[in-house]
């Protein structure tokens, strides 16, 4: 099923730290963005809305192994490793969505608990879209997408889950496979971009 104005991709946290030299590196975090910045362009192309979702944490947040949480410090609001990766290559008309700054919800692994630069929620904008289908890809599998994922599908969302354009961090082995299971169970297709959008442009 290709990308159509009734499906949205997201594209989740592909930055910097997150990415090669980041102070969270995802292995082989990089190898998302091209699959990335082609998924992009074909939702452009066919006229579905792309959205690009961020942690945005506070500099001292209980995230943080420092302050009692499971991380090292990253993705601080304002910094270089909270900047989307250099490479990507979005649409102008792409929305941020904003997670993880909230000293309620310091993890921010759902996109769908985040909000946009209106201060509306994820859901309500795609809502206000008329938009069915959520195509997701991003970082990492097996925390900030399987949970954006499940929080799509709790929206009532149909999800789609390019597997060429996720990496996970595996903090125990498996983890991302478990992931994935996990999606699926909640009712996600997982497919490459070329079986969900037709053949390779």
């Amino acid at each position: 099923m290709p990308f159509t104005p009734e499906t949205a991709l997201l594209i989740v946290d592909v930055q910097n730290d997150f990415c090669a030299g980041g102070t969270l590196a995802v292995p082989d975090g990089d190898d998302v963005v091209p699959v990335c910045n082609a998924a992009a362009s074909r939702a452009a192309a066919a006229g579905a809305p792309v959205f690009a979702s961020r942690d945005w944490h506070p500099a001292e947040s209980p995230h943080f192994s420092a302050y009692g949480g499971a991380w090292p410090v990253h993705c601080v609001q304002g910094t270089k490793g909270a900047r989307l990766h250099p490479d990507l290559m979005l649409p102008s008309s792409t929305r941020l969505v904003t997670k993880g700054d909230s000293p309620f919800d310091p993890h921010g692994y759902d996109a769908f608990d985040g909000h946009l630069d209106d201060g509306k929620g994820l859901v309500e904008t795609l809502r206000d879209r008329g938009v069915a289908q959520l195509v997701v890809v991003g970082l990492a599998t097996d925390y900030c997408v399987k949970n954006s994922v499940l929080g799509a599908r709790r929206a009532g969302l149909e999800v789609t889950v390019l597997t060429d354009g996720i990496r996970g961090v595996n903090l125990e082995p498996g983890d991302s496979a478990q992931a994935l299971d996990d999606m699926a169970h909640a009712g996600a297709v997982l497919a490459t971009l070329d079986a969900f959008d037709g053949a390779p442009e």
